[in-house]
């Protein structure tokens, strides 16, 4: 197989983190999938190429499904994956990153809780909590949207979810940043070392509140994974791992996108104004936001067996990157697709992913957008950048301003 269409690409750099997009449209524009040597994976940026991968029924996430124990070992020495005994027991094996049987009786677990029938059942919490956070914000003339008051909410609510004592949902946040930054391209040994020890103090922790949860049950999710464990639906390894997906998928993609989604909203004024005019736009907004600039940009899939794609066979055990976040700027799925638009209908993006693999968290998440951004357009006449260019992470795999500074004044 021909890697002709390999291309010099840089996600660590400062211009791929401050606007990726031209570098996507770079992408796109070639024939074909592109090869990325650094990982040895096959790139797919168009929005039918992404959608034909994670719908193909012959492509997984695990590599168990396409290499040896031996190959697999192999592969996490080259990449600085080994000698990691708590980050490979309970992160790099999870819900998201199993297949099959695996994956849809850990997803059965946990799923129940998710609906958007319960979710909504959260509004109310959600709304007072907001509204506690924006009253002690509100006599200030600027704050860092982000550290302030963005994540702030997310963890706090997924938190409750799960029965994690709210006193402690900030360092959940920490734990959470610490052990996901290195599933990024950066794996050097000081982030690695980072990555374990916070996974241990994270599973110490859970094993501490699941002790007490054991005694006293309650109706929150960790006490229904309790039951799940005794009835055999999920193992000692499978529910600490389960809770700690859940935990950490709740903190940092919605944090991102909140940023994001606020930083359109200020660069698109006339937008932002449009939804002052109209709060009925405001879940097709929270759908651009995602869609805009989609906070997990890049997953991963292995061919189980031969596929072709393109046009192109790829042999068994290809892996393949699928860049959600160049596919929901493609031009020939979006209508002038670089621009933001409160309205955008249809919107049928693919943030989420798609398949068996579709986010788990996506009415949570969208509801805490839809609370945070209504009250911040209800209670404040003017909302602003205070800073020329926000800073953004560098990184493949995520997309999210470091820091949003805003001034506003309340009505």
């Amino acid at each position: 197989m021909s890697k002709s269409t390999s291309l010099s690409f840089a996600p660590l750099s400062e211009a791929f983190a401050q606007d990726p997009h031209p570098f996507y449209a770079a992408l796109r524009a070639k024939d074909g999938l592109t090869y990325f040597e650094d990982f040895d994976i096959w790139l797919a940026s168009r929005f039918d190429d992404v959608s034909a991968i994670v719908m193909h029924e012959r492509m997984v996430r695990s590599m168990e499904h396409v290499a040896s124990l031996e190959e697999i070992a192999e592969q996490k020495r080259t990449g600085n994956w080994h000698d990691m005994p708590h980050h490979s027991r309970f992160v790099q094996f999870s819900l998201l990153d199993s297949d099959g049987e695996v994956h849809d009786r850990l997803r059965k677990q946990v799923f129940k809780l998710f609906t958007p029938v319960m979710v909504n059942k959260l509004r109310d919490d959600i709304q007072a909590y907001v509204n506690g956070l924006v009253d002690g914000l509100a006599e200030r003339e600027e704050i860092d949207f982000i550290e302030d008051l963005a994540a702030h909410v997310p963890g706090h609510i997924i938190g409750r979810i799960l029965g994690v004592p709210d006193e402690d949902c900030p360092q959940l946040r920490v734990w959470s940043e610490n052990i996901v930054q290195f599933f990024d391209i950066d794996r050097s040994d000081e982030r690695k070392d980072l990555a374990e020890r916070n996974t241990t103090e994270f599973y110490q922790y859970l094993q501490e509140l699941k002790a007490k949860r054991e005694k006293t049950p309650g109706d929150d999710l960790l006490s229904l994974m309790i039951d799940a464990e005794r009835q055999g639906h999920m193992n000692h390894d499978e529910f600490f791992s389960t809770a700690m997906l859940i935990l950490m998928a709740g903190h940092g993609s919605t944090i991102d996108v909140l940023g994001s989604g606020m930083h359109a909203l200020l660069k698109f004024p006339g937008e932002l104004q449009r939804l002052r005019d109209d709060a009925s736009l405001m879940k097709t907004a929270v759908q651009e936001m995602f869609r805009y600039e989609s906070p997990l940009p890049f997953f991963h899939r292995y061919s189980t067996e031969e596929v072709e794609i393109c046009g192109q066979a790829y042999p068994r055990g290809t892996k393949f990157g699928v860049l959600y976040g160049s596919a929901n700027r493609d031009p020939k799925q979006f209508p002038d697709a670089d621009r933001f638009d409160v309205g955008r209908t249809p919107n049928w993006h693919i943030a989420f992913g798609r398949g068996a693999h579709f986010c788990l968290g996506n009415h949570l998440a969208r509801l805490d957008m839809d609370i945070i951004f209504s009250t911040l357009l209800k209670r404040f006449k003017t909302i602003e950048l205070a800073e020329r260019i926000p800073v953004y992470k560098r990184g493949l795999s995520v997309r999210g301003p470091e820091a949003l500074r805003i001034r506003w004044m309340a009505n």
